[in-house]
């Protein structure tokens, strides 16, 4: 073998024996693979199914469907800022009656609720420069705005929408967790009108129609930097961040449904699914054995080895904050990448025929039918790369993950029809 060919073939072994490593039980004895595990979807894994219904009560009618779009993109982005994979959201238009249908593999009912249904509005409250200024009704103001500014409390121009950032730090002297704001600079024009005449005074910031803080102004603030410093935990300083990032729901949420998804029904046809690879799998190593001999068997190492790839991609993928998540869809791509992987290995194998044919020698074969096969495999595979790109720019949920794993697939299955099979085969053929 020459220099290249043998470097290649080692690099295949340590992938092999890193791949297996990586698909080792994650339960038993290997505790070093404990922290790797496929990342299941809501049919495989359970989750919850919420719906909700948009109150547009103080909607204006032609901006409905905006308003039910803007719901939709706020939530995507607090369950993308949150972490949770595959989601599914989900708009329904009925006469009058807009809805949202929310799915969440992997988290329970209370979670998605605080993830989802608070509106996440904030404002800030000052007492008025005169009475003029009271609002007719008490039920108007916020819960605790009275009992701490009074009857002639009045919302500043100052809200969530000023917003730039948001982050979670720690009170240097207490040590406990706050939430840290960082306005626009329209926003910075206005908290420091606010700070400069409420100095020595109470501004009471309201979020969702209720008091969390109300500091003091001890001095006029310019630099457009505040924090909220109530009594948070890690966890809750952490979800008010994201949800204040995400930004405010356009319109309230009134809940209609909500249930949990059993993962039982989802276990049952994972394992029925996987059952159907594997079979599938083993036909195929079968038929290319018949069919193409050694030539079949090469293949078929290779075809084990393209799986064993496959699987620790998804599996490595679990440490990234948006790893794969295994869905049916996303098996079900994966079993037609096991097809296209073989689908490259016969047209190498019938150029190799050919030339055979041609009198060359099976070195010369080799070499010649993998070159004229290239063209014929790139653009095929490029073609499958083209839909699945479409596929997962313009798809929502399953359909995405049935388009990334096809992609992998197609991407792993090149590399082992033209790198691993004809490896192997240069060996044999030397």
């Amino acid at each position: 073998m020459k220099k290249s060919p043998r470097l290649l073939l080692w690099f295949i072994i340590l992938l092999t024996i890193a791949g297996a490593v990586i698909n080792l039980p994650s339960k038993g004895p290997f505790s070093f693979t404990k922290s790797l595990s496929f990342k299941e979807g809501l049919d495989l894994a359970g989750g919850t199914s919420l719906t909700f219904k948009a109150d547009m009560s103080d909607v204006n009618k032609a901006q409905e469907s905006k308003a039910l779009d803007g719901v939709k993109n706020v939530i995507e982005r607090r369950i993308n800022l949150f972490g949770v994979s595959e989601p599914v959201v989900q708009t329904s238009i009925s006469k009058n009656d807009y809805r949202i249908i929310v799915e969440l593999p992997g988290v329970d009912i209370n979670q998605a609720k605080s993830i989802i249904g608070t509106t996440a509005e904030l404002s800030f409250w000052e007492q008025a420069a005169s009475d003029s200024a009271k609002i007719a009704s008490s039920s108007a103001y916020p819960q605790g705005v009275i009992e701490i500014l009074g009857s002639d409390a009045i919302k500043t121009n100052l809200s969530g929408r000023d917003l730039k950032d948001t982050s979670v730090g720690f009170d240097p002297n207490s040590g406990k967790p706050q939430v840290q704001l960082q306005f626009t600079s329209e926003g910075t024009k206005k908290f420091a009108a606010i700070t400069q005449r409420n100095v020595n005074k109470i501004v009471a910031i309201v979020l969702d129609n209720q008091v969390i803080e109300a500091p003091r102004v001890n001095q006029a603030i310019l630099t457009g930097d505040a924090v909220i410093s109530g009594s948070f935990t890690s966890e809750s300083a952490n979800a008010l961040s994201t949800s204040l990032n995400a930004g405010a729901l356009p319109v309230p949420l009134i809940p209609l449904q909500q249930h949990g998804v059993d993962a039982t029904l989802g276990s049952e046809s994972l394992l029925k699914s996987l059952f159907a690879g594997a079979l599938g799998i083993l036909i195929i190593i079968i038929f290319m054995t018949v069919l193409y001999g050694r030539l079949g068997i090469v293949a078929s190492i290779a075809l084990v080895l393209y799986t064993l790839f496959v699987l620790s991609i998804f599996k490595l993928s679990s440490i990234a904050p948006y790893g794969i998540t295994l869905t049916l869809s996303g098996i079900a791509g994966f079993i037609l990448s096991v097809g296209m992987a073989v689908d490259a290995n016969i047209l190498i194998f019938e150029r190799m025929k050919e030339e055979r044919r041609l009198g060359r020698s099976w070195k010369e074969s080799l070499e010649l039918g993998f070159s004229r096969a290239w063209t014929s495999i790139r653009d095929s595979n490029i073609s499958s790369l083209i839909t699945s790109f479409v596929l997962y720019q313009f798809g929502t949920g399953t359909v995405k993950g049935f388009a990334l794993v096809l992609a992998i697939g197609v991407l792993v299955s090149m590399f082992s029809a033209i790198i691993v099979t004809r490896t192997f085969l240069r060996l044999i053929y030397r």
